[in-house]
């Protein structure tokens, strides 16, 4: 595997594995409203922000659509393999 197809998939992985930019929004607003802490408003407003909801989705959206192309050229090569 080439360094580039190595990079590609430990991005893909990095992006599986964190949670949402959802999902850290709701667990900041529960913070701020339990404790007020400015620190934690600061990383809620910068959750908040349309631009990082975007880019957050089109990455996890672009992840996704990688794996499923990964998934059926994979059952192409098996049934390939199959049919010879």
């Amino acid at each position: 595997m080439d360094e580039a197809i190595a990079g590609a998939e430990r991005w893909r992985e990095r992006v599986r594995a964190r949670g949402s930019i959802e999902q850290d929004r709701e667990a900041l607003a529960r913070l701020i409203e339990y404790d007020h802490d400015p620190f934690e408003t600061e990383l809620y407003e910068s959750s908040s922000d349309p631009q990082s909801r975007l880019v957050d989705r089109a990455e996890r959206s672009y992840t996704g659509q990688y794996d499923r192309r990964l998934r059926r050229l994979r059952e192409r090569a098996r049934h390939t393999e199959v049919d010879e």
